[in-house]
């Protein structure tokens, strides 16, 4: 943000923001925005649009519903379970670079390809030759993101997420808003 004036700073900030959950267009480098930051990013890329911060009414339908699943059913089928599933098989795919090289492949850089492809986002931490341990006159840096470097099976996977991502309405109580109050 250097060389921006305060009025450029805050119209370049909320353009990020609101493009954290609709475009993937980005406005800085986010493989060097704080991990907090990075973390933000992940929640508004993984809550729906249709999230209700405000309390609704009490239905007694639905709570005849609830008590038809169990807690188990609950967290089984959840949208939740289903994306830790799918970091831990990419990290498990991505093991060799995530030894080799640390600062790329990180669980925080998969955890944001996982959760933008979720959410149909397109933002990437990106991939970086400056940032690898072993220097070798090898890497060159490219425009694609850190997606570009994982394995075939990791592609696969993210390939699945989007799929998934793209049909999260017709999972278990996926029309319906969350409660967050």
């Amino acid at each position: 943000m250097d060389g921006l004036n305060s009025y450029q700073k805050v119209v370049a900030s909320l353009f990020e923001v609101i493009n954290s959950r609709y475009a993937g267009e980005s406005v800085f480098d986010i493989s060097i925005i704080s991990p907090a930051i990075l973390v933000l990013f992940v929640g508004m890329m993984y809550l729906p649009p249709y999230t209700s911060f405000l309390p609704t009414r009490y239905r007694e339908n639905d709570d005849e519903k609830k008590k038809k699943m169990t807690y188990w059913e609950y967290l089984i089928f959840s949208q939740l379970s289903y994306l830790i599933t799918f970091i831990i098989l990419v990290c498990i795919t991505e093991r060799h670079k995530l030894k080799q090289d640390p600062l790329n492949f990180n669980v925080l850089n998969i955890t944001i390809e996982i959760i933008s492809a979720y959410g149909n986002v397109g933002f990437s931490s990106g991939y970086s030759c400056k940032r690898r341990l072993k220097q070798d006159g090898l890497c060159n840096d490219t425009w694609y993101g850190l997606v570009g470097r994982w394995s075939n099976q990791g592609k696969l996977i993210l390939i699945l997420v989007m799929f998934f991502g793209r049909i999260k309405l017709f999972n278990i109580n996926g029309g319906k808003a969350w409660k967050l109050s």
